[in-house]
């Protein structure tokens, strides 16, 4: 989706859409019960924003109880929040979450980003609760921006919130804006050309905040309608996609399936060390897509789905990651004709300089 260009001061920051009803009631009733699930910008961490912004909210509402869950994990895109959403989100009975995508998104493909957001989305609003998308800012986005262009990434995510009624905040453009106010120089925003600095990020909450404010003291609206969801955009999104059960996993070798306290947002994983071993399972869908718990000394495999023909996996280690306790996502397969499929694993070295161990510990099991 590509907006027209318009001048830069003439880009909104700020949209008001359906309203944030069930957040009004929520915080009638004395309890509020706020999500947070994106990347780096917005994980747990008194620099990044959802700090001022639940402070914020602790402030305007005294007599409020007022309760975060921050599912947000570095280096992550919307396909590893719409697999763990349920989890960390909706079972906790969030009223309020906030998504922030639009960064870590950037270079994934279109219909590839499509699926996953309007999963995600779609498992929040069906659950009734309010959503405020977030839209923060990489270097990459500056010469759109500056041209009064929306970037690829945020001009897709507004499209969905058009459609499904969501408000959203460009704090990337209200930092921007600031910068060229003079009221914050760039480094103090983005002293990494990515990840703000304190400063950067009281900027991107005093853009949600000023949301808050003006929606919190607008008419209530009806909240009638949550949870109705219109006709969805993309054919193959992910809102039905739902975990299967470690223990339905069958093993050839040592494997341990093992309690996990070290790697936050993991709490269960099958390891094992050996080169060789195997795992497989049957599952009923249109695809799979697993979260390891990964780093440079994890194993690579081989998978085949029902008896076809082994497929290696290579996947990408990055210079800053540690041994294990990256969060990852990996999509096996997303159409696959619906109905029952088998699943295989086996475990390999992966013999290259990077690949320097043979640790495999699968998290999760989605099925698309």
């Amino acid at each position: 989706m590509k907006l027209p260009p318009q001048p830069i001061d003439q880009l909104q920051t700020i949209r008001h859409r359906r309203g944030l009803a069930r957040t009004r009631q929520a915080l009638a009733r004395g309890h509020l019960h706020i999500g947070f699930i994106g990347g780096s910008i917005t994980e747990e961490c008194r620099e990044n924003w959802p700090w001022p912004v639940a402070n914020w909210f602790a402030e305007t509402f005294p007599k409020a109880t007022i309760v975060t869950e921050n599912a947000a994990i570095g280096a992550t895109g919307s396909d590893s929040g719409c697999l763990r959403v349920d989890r960390e989100i909706i079972q906790r009975d969030c009223q309020l979450t906030f998504v922030e995508y639009a960064v870590n998104d950037y270079e994934r493909p279109t219909e590839r980003r499509s699926r996953s957001r309007e999963g995600l989305l779609r498992k929040l609003l069906a659950t009734g609760q309010d959503v405020v998308l977030v839209y923060t800012f990489r270097q990459e986005m500056y010469a759109a921006m500056m041209a009064g262009e929306v970037p690829a990434s945020i001009a897709e995510f507004e499209q969905l919130a058009e459609h499904y009624g969501v408000g959203s905040v460009w704090v990337g453009l209200h930092a921007l804006n600031e910068v060229r106010a003079g009221r914050m120089t760039w480094a103090q925003w983005l002293p990494d050309a990515l990840h703000p600095g304190s400063r950067g990020s009281w900027s991107y909450g005093e853009a949600i905040i000023a949301f808050l404010q003006k929606e919190l003291s607008a008419p209530a609206g009806d909240i009638s309608d949550t949870g109705c969801l219109p006709e969805a955009l993309t054919a193959l999104h992910w809102q039905s996609a739902h975990e299967l059960p470690l223990t339905r996993v069958r093993t050839q070798g040592p494997w341990i399936l093992k309690r996990v306290h070290e790697t936050n947002h993991i709490e269960q994983v099958w390891e094992t060390h050996v080169p060789g071993a195997r795992l497989e399972f049957d599952f009923t869908g249109r695809g799979l897509a697993f979260i390891f718990d990964y780093g440079k000394k994890s194993a690579e495999f081989r998978y085949r789905i029902d008896q076809g023909p082994w497929t290696p996996v290579v996947r990408e280690r990055p210079d800053w990651s540690g041994p294990r306790g990256m969060v990852r996502a990996l999509i096996i397969a997303d159409e696959l004709p619906p109905g029952p499929h088998g699943f295989e694993m086996e475990v390999i070295h992966g013999d290259r300089e990077e690949c320097s161990g043979t640790e495999c510990r699968l998290a999760q099991i989605s099925i698309l």
